[in-house]
């Protein structure tokens, strides 16, 4: 498992593709965090991240699609796919080992905003006015959420040899994974509109982004990786 995890992330960063994702991941969040006047923290005033925690997931839907749609769709379509099949390994082995190497990027990703912290920490009248405990309740639901995008995205790459259509069918089931559920709330009334809501994985995010790190919401985030990762194997048992 451990060298086809180090061949998923050399492969990413082996071509100016990953450099170029993550760079316009981070250029995204910098405009968000910093410069546009809706958003910026410097036009805000107060010493918090809100934005950041706010925007991320909007970002995530096409970031963490981006980094997942060749994961399996390009071994299936250079014909690697059956050789890789053929190594000591079991299909929900070679599963889990793709899925860690998207978990170390998405990872890679986010660690630089532990940057925008220590600004606003500076930043702040007095300095150190930050909420640290809020804000990393806050990072840790943004990695969840990370981690439930990537495992969506494994899974849309597993059912296509095509990286453009894995990368389109990820984006729309992040999309609607994430705000769907939430709208349809909207129409609905009563306890049934309720349980409509616990669906969204926005739901779930937005308690733990109020750094709250509440067990029912990561169980929740890990069912839903355990879901689609368990959709990949069934998707790719008879390939």
């Amino acid at each position: 498992m451990k060298s086809l995890f180090l061949k998923e992330i050399n492969a990413f960063f082996g071509s100016l593709t990953g450099y170029l994702v993550l760079a316009l991941f981070l250029v995204a969040l910098g405009l968000i965090v910093w410069v546009f006047p809706e958003s910026s923290v410097l036009e805000y005033g107060f010493a918090d991240l809100e934005a950041l925690f706010s925007y991320t997931p909007y970002v995530f839907t096409f970031l963490v699609p981006a980094i997942s749609m060749r994961a399996i769709s390009e071994e299936r379509k250079t014909g690697t796919w059956e050789l890789l099949r053929t190594a000591p390994l079991s299909l929900i082995q070679i599963i889990l080992a793709k899925y860690l190497a998207l978990l170390a990027l998405v990872f890679l990703a986010v660690l630089p905003t532990l940057l925008y912290a220590y600004s606003i920490v500076q930043l702040g009248d007095p300095v150190g006015n930050l909420d640290l405990a809020g804000f990393f309740g806050s990072w840790i639901g943004l990695l969840m959420i990370g981690a439930a995008f990537a495992a969506v995205g494994l899974f849309a790459s597993a059912l296509t040899s095509q990286q453009v259509v894995a990368f389109v069918l990820g984006v729309f089931l992040c999309f609607v994974l994430y705000f769907g559920f939430t709208a349809l709330a909207e129409l609905l009334t009563g306890e049934v509109s309720y349980l409509v809501e616990e669906l969204s994985l926005s739901y779930h995010y937005n308690s733990l982004s109020r750094g709250v790190v509440d067990s029912r919401d990561l169980f929740f985030l890990l069912g839903m990786i355990w879901v689609f990762l368990g959709g990949s194997v069934l998707a790719l048992r008879n390939k």
